[in-house]
């Protein structure tokens, strides 16, 4: 089958499409027919090497995080699925590969994809989607009447988490630029910063959640909007020692994580409020419960731009400017 792989990590990753096996079918495993892929900026820093310590791929690697496509054949164990149905899936973190002609994963990490989506819309949910959901509903417990800051409301990961937050009932704030004001207003936040003219942490106070995807200056500022026992939970670093545990890590990679989120721990406690970092995970049943909001009208997909899949590296290159609104993805079928 056709897929992108890289050889190692770094800039000289060689990362190409060439011939790689066909996956292996395990007897709770789907096989999926890829139609589309979405992209995200962890495949970037996979191919960096940045989750290597935490995440010990064996090379060469498969990269891709989320797709959309048709099943093809099913394991002797599989009960939720059969040939023909359309699917979409965030694979588990050991066994990505989306963008590729086929993937195999386990049913449990695989939903019936939303009827009225196509395959390219389809594909640009799973990682974003469960992101949100494991953000906001399962860490931060987010209610209705409640205030949260997203980061990045243009964002592939903002603009879901955005109309997941109003749905819930929330008060939802956001940063962006000037350009993309009207997008997230039109996807349901009540508050907009445009970080080229405001600066969020003077405006805002009293928030119960912050959602961050961006750097460490954003991060620390983040601390101060924040009401006491509020959430400031990131999604772009540093990891916390409960990531290493839920990984499997070993000790010494545990003592290197505590060491690298000690700082923000430390400024977080002394503000009264929780730092927590999520690496999400995959979730069949949580993506049945978001297409049952995006087939309800609640939610709908963000999609910038769609590319050939022999286009992908300019795909890539394109998420990595920072300038895309909602998702990248790439046609593979």
């Amino acid at each position: 089958m056709k897929a992108f792989f890289i050889d190692r990590y770094g800039k000289n990753s060689g990362a190409r499409i060439g011939e790689r096996p066909d996956p292996q079918l395990r007897d709770n495993d789907v096989l999926v027919q890829v139609h589309a892929a979405g992209l995200n900026p962890l495949d970037s820093k996979t191919v960096d090497g940045e989750y290597k310590t935490i995440l010990p791929y064996r090379l060469p690697l498969i990269l891709g995080n989320e797709a959309a496509g048709v099943v093809v054949r099913v394991g002797p164990k599989v009960k939720r699925f059969k040939p023909g149905d359309e699917v979409y899936a965030r694979p588990d973190k050991d066994r990505i590969g989306t963008f590729a002609e086929l993937i195999a994963m386990n049913e449990g990490d695989v939903a019936i994809k939303p009827k009225n989506l196509s395959m390219e819309e389809a594909a640009s949910i799973p990682l974003v989607g469960l992101t949100a959901w494991q953000a906001l509903i399962e860490k931060a417990n987010l209610k209705k009447g409640q205030k949260v800051l997203i980061h990045a409301g243009s964002g592939g990961v903002g603009t879901f988490a955005i109309q997941l937050a109003k749905h819930i009932g929330a008060t939802v704030a956001t940063t962006t630029s000037t350009a993309n004001v009207d997008l997230v207003r039109n996807l349901g936040a009540d508050v907009v910063i445009d970080y080229k003219k405001e600066k969020f942490e003077t405006i805002l106070s009293d928030y119960d959640v912050v959602l961050n995807s961006l750097g460490k200056d954003t991060l620390e500022k983040s601390l101060r909007v924040l009401k006491p026992g509020g959430k400031l939970i990131s999604i772009s670093g540093p990891p916390d020692p409960d990531v290493a545990r839920e990984l499997g890590s070993g000790w010494f990679v545990r003592t290197v994580v505590r060491l690298l989120s000690y700082g923000i721990r430390k400024k977080a406690r002394r503000h009264g409020v929780t730092y927590s970092f999520l690496f999400m995970r995959a979730n069949g049943d949580q993506l049945r419960d978001i297409t049952a909001l995006i087939d309800s009208g609640a939610i709908r997909p963000v999609v910038d731009r769609t590319f050939p899949f022999a286009a992908i590296e300019e795909a890539l290159a394109y998420l990595n400017t920072g300038r895309a609104k909602g998702k990248v993805v790439v046609t593979v079928r």
